[in-house]
Formats: structure tokens, C-alpha cells, sequence
């Protein structure tokens, strides 16, 4: 089942996060028992090389790969679900054109406008039949449109209402540093969360996927009750850095 359709279904899906721009880090994390992995490449090393590599090793370890691009550059969503992402994240979506051009970039024509070249994923899905592809990618692929700020938030309905958009993101510490009027960075502010659980309530009534991340299990336990349904844990930095640390205190306790 795809990623989509286990959305779509109301499955909480759990994604890993990859900063380390090496294909073996995102096999890795696709097969040690998430959902998909999201391949960063705003605030990760991440570039066009290394998703293009990254996405077939997520894919061919049996998992869904998910790609963050920059700040407003749409044109890498293309790319990405060229290269056979089943979602993309768009971060910094503080406007209706913002989100206009996002959706755009995902979806082919009549929805979007999507220009055809799917450079490597009829190969990684096995499709030999490219008419099948444009005929299925619309509804198959994820929009994902980060909501990190006071004005991303004052036309949340809005951009809700756009087809094309299938998701919003909400980012805890942009969307604390916005919420606190940049005094503040703290991802576990009490009033920001009433925040983004107002989010994930509209986004869930506009039939539409609710995601976040989730530094900590704990955390991720309380966007799960908040109903958020793409749930990203950590990064492959802190997996390093917990995995070594707990192996070198049990060695030396």
C-alpha cells in the first residue's frame, strides 16, 4: 500500500529524518522499522545529488521516501518526484501564492502544472506503462505545506481550500519563534501547542493530513492524541549520538 493510501486510511505513520546526505544512512533507516524516511534538505546537507541517490535506497530497502526541499524551491519538488519521492514538504509556506505554487509544481495539469519527465521513477516502481503513472501521480504523491508562521496561520483555511495541497506540517520551533514574536525558542511552549492542535483539528476536518515532528517519543506521543498522522522522529544526527552514548555507558557501567 502506499504512503498516500495509508494516510488515506487514517494510519499514523511514523517517518525518520535524514540529514546525512550518504544513501546507506536513508537504507539504513528504511529498514530499521519506520514508515517511510524524509530525505532534509532545507536545514540538512541534502542536495540534488544526494536525494537523487538517497530516494532509490529508501525505495529499494521497501519504504516510501519522503523529500524536504528549500525555501521556495518549487521547481525541486518536480524533481524529487522525479526521482521517485512519494511526498514532498515544502517549508515556509506563508502565503496563498506560496501554496499556489507548490501545488503547481506537484501535480500535472489540469490540477497543476507539473511539467512530465519522470526521470527515474517509472524504473523504481516497476511501471512500464507511463500513461498509468500520469493517470495515478496526482493522486499517489503528497503535498506537504509547512505552517510556521503568524501569517502561514492567519490564511490556514485558505490555503486548506487549495487543491493540490494534501497536508500541512507543522514546524514546533519556527512555529514557537513566530508564536513568541522571536523572543523564544521552545517547542514544548504550552500555548503554541493549543496552537498546533487547533492545526491539526482544522486540517483534519478540511480532509486533509496533519504532520509534525517530534524530538522526543514523549512528544510524539502527545502529537499522535492531538491527531497528527505523519509524525516525524528526530534526526539521523540524534540517532548517532543516542545510539553511541547508550553503548558507551552500558560499557562502562
Amino acid at each position: 500500500m502506499t504512503l498516500r493510501k495509508r494516510l488515506d486510511a487514517g494510519e499514523t505513520l511514523y517517518t525518520a529524518w535524514s540529514a546525512i546526505p550518504d544513501p546507506l544512512v536513508a537504507e539504513f533507516l528504511a529498514r530499521a522499522g519506520f514508515d517511510a524516511v524524509t530525505l532534509d534538505m532545507q536545514h540538512g546537507c541534502h542536495s540534488t545529488e544526494s536525494v537523487l541517490r538517497g530516494v532509490p535506497a529508501v525505495m529499494l530497502a521497501g519504504k516510501p521516501a519522503i523529500v524536504r526541499i528549500p525555501v521556495g524551491r518549487f521547481d525541486m519538488a518536480s524533481r524529487a518526484l522525479d526521482f521517485g519521492a512519494a511526498a514532498v514538504i515544502a517549508p515556509m509556506v506563508n502565503s496563498l501564492a506560496d501554496a499556489r505554487l507548490f501545488a503547481a509544481a506537484m501535480k500535472f495539469p489540469p490540477l497543476g502544472e507539473r511539467s512530465w519527465g519522470p526521470t527515474r521513477v517509472l524504473g523504481l516502481r516497476g511501471e512500464k506503462n507511463p500513461q498509468a503513472y500520469l493517470e495515478t501521480a496526482n493522486a499517489d504523491t503528497v503535498a506537504i505545506a509547512m505552517i510556521e508562521t503568524r501569517a502561514a496561520l492567519a490564511v490556514l483555511d485558505e490555503i486548506l481550500g487549495i487543491a493540490g495541497i494534501d497536508g500541512i506540517f507543522v514546524g514546533p520551533s519556527d512555529f514557537s519563534i513566530a508564536w513568541s514574536e522571536g523572543k523564544r525558542i521552545d517547542p514544548g511552549n504550552a500555548d503554541m501547542l493549543k496552537g498546533a492542535a487547533d492545526v491539526a483539528e482544522r486540517t483534519q476536518k478540511a480532509g486533509k493530513i496533519p504532520c509534525t515532528l517530534a524530538i522526543t517519543g514523549e512528544a510524539a506521543r502527545r502529537f499522535r492524541d492531538m491527531g497528527f498522522r505523519l509524525i516525524a522522529l528526530g534526526g539521523d544526527f540524534g540517532y548517532l549520538t543516542a545510539g553511541a552514548t547508550a553503548l558507551l555507558q552500558a560499557s562502562k557501567g
